[in-house]
């Protein structure tokens, strides 16, 4: 029991043995202050302190706890007991968020926080699409390329992260600009803002692009990126020819590609070698290194998709589906037909996961250079906590300025979210949910106010006992 509450109950108890009759105290306020401290205390280190307005404070940690729009952000704060400023007073924070650069700021404290906990030796990559409710475009939302099929007008947003999932660096492009072209002024703007000359940065295959490539290694970066499989047939070429197309779980290739992604200006490794090159930036001046790896687990996954893709080509060629010429589907003589060719190779590469790099062998082996790939899930994982737990998205802003600003407090949001995941092991969906419930009450009893607060569930105290805080 708490002190508050047994205070209350001895009152009362006091009251009744005098022949009083018991009248319900009136509750004065209620708050979640548990919740309240959790987040503040992320808040503060963190380091956002250094932003020094409150608004901008509120907005942030409202996000966190029920994601709305800014005019409902209020109406959160009040709902929790927490301190809240005017609705016009917020909107000014957004203002002021563009004039004071508060993101540099943020992005600063993030730095340093990724630093002290950890390393930025490896940067992961990737971009997202953020779609607006409107139906004009303007110079920044237009109608691009849509994993989701809209044809709403959206921006492009570029997410770098710490190898833990940690934000770093965060930024927006036209929405019908190309995921490649986003990649390298996001690294450049890292890369100036902390002064940093040397670091491995890791993006999917969708950043797969010559010049990327030749941008991070002129500028002295070192990069993992996925490879597409229909480069597997050149790359390996003398593993096949050597070896066939019959691979073991768990296989390695480690071989180079050629820097020119359509393979015109230099050849792979030659077919006549059966040995694999060892990439050498000195030798091969004009290849990349590329490891590839066979996954059993792949291949069935793969298996199925083609499957799927080859019975929809079929039905197409047999007039029982119309549809757009699918995959495994070609014309010959005004007719359709399927593309068994195509279909045959494809078969051939199922289990197959290729990686580019710049890294040589002697500095990091194969395994590494896989492990490293697969730590994206983290940047991914990233971007779903940005679009559902944070609702980053739909964004009801017009301007230029006010979107940036509205993806600044989505920044911050998402680090005191990854913080508060990585420290205690738990969604931060669970957290808000489990300490939100929390409340702790003042009772007015004879002119006398009185605290009292809900018992601690045992997740709430694995969650302070993990943040190393306890109730104040």
């Amino acid at each position: 029991m708490h002190e508050g509450q047994e205070a209350l109950d001895l009152e009362i108890v006091g009251l009744e043995d005098e022949g009083v009759p018991a009248r319900p105290a009136p509750i004065t306020s209620k708050r979640s202050a548990l919740l309240w401290q959790v987040l503040t205390e992320a808040y503060t280190r963190l380091g956002f302190g250094a932003v020094d307005d409150e608004a901008f404070a509120q907005l942030v940690l409202a996000r966190v706890i029920e994601p709305t729009s800014k005019a409902d952000s209020v109406r959160v704060l009040h709902e929790i007991g927490a301190p809240a400023v005017s609705l016009r007073t917020m909107f000014r924070a957004l203002q002021r968020a563009q004039e004071r650069d508060y993101r540099a700021t943020i992005a600063t404290a993030c730095f340093q926080h990724a630093m002290t906990n950890g390393d930025v030796s490896l940067v992961l990559y990737d971009v997202t699409t953020l779609y607006f409710e409107a139906e004009d475009e303007d110079a920044l939302r237009k109608v691009g390329y849509s994993k989701e099929r809209r044809v709403d007008p959206q921006i492009v947003v570029g997410l770098l992260v710490d190898r833990r999932g940690f934000p770093l660096e965060i930024g927006c492009f036209e929405g019908n600009k190309a995921e490649t072209l986003t990649i390298i002024p996001i690294v450049k703007q890292f890369q100036d803002r902390h002064g940093i000359a040397d670091m491995v940065v890791v993006a999917d295959a969708g950043m797969l692009s010559s010049k990327n490539l030749r941008e991070l290694d002129e500028a002295g970066l070192r990069f993992i990126v996925g490879s597409r499989v229909t480069k597997a047939p050149k790359d390996l070429e003398s593993h096949f020819r050597w070896h066939g197309t019959a691979f073991t779980d768990g296989q390695v290739i480690d071989t180079i590609t050629p820097r020119d992604q359509r393979g015109i200006l230099v050849k792979s490794s030659d077919p006549k070698t059966k040995a694999e090159p060892v990439w050498d930036p000195a030798v091969h001046a004009k290849s990349w290194r590329a490891v590839w790896a066979y996954s059993t687990k792949r291949a069935v996954r793969d298996n199925k998709t083609l499957t799927l893709q080859e019975n929809k080509a079929r039905a197409v060629v047999a007039g029982e589906k119309a549809a757009r010429t699918p995959r495994f589907v070609k014309t010959r003589n005004g007719s359709t037909v399927l593309d068994e060719a195509s279909l045959g190779r494809a078969r051939e590469l199922v289990g197959l996961k290729g990686y580019v790099t710049n890294i040589p062998a002697t500095v990091m082996p194969p395994s590494e250079v896989i492990s490293s790939y697969h730590d994206l899930w983290h940047v991914e994982q990233s971007f779903r906590m940005s679009k559902t737990d944070l609702a980053a998205r739909p964004i009801f802003h017009h301007t230029r300025d006010a979107i940036e600003a509205h993806l600044t407090i989505v920044f911050a949001a998402l680090a005191i979210a990854r913080d508060l995941q990585n420290t205690t092991g738990m969604s931060i969906k669970k957290i808000i949910t489990t300490l939100r419930p929390l409340q702790q009450i003042t009772v007015r009893i004879a002119g006398h106010d009185h605290l009292a607060a809900d018992p601690l569930t045992p997740t709430a105290k694995t969650i302070l006992d993990s943040l190393q805080t306890g109730p104040h």
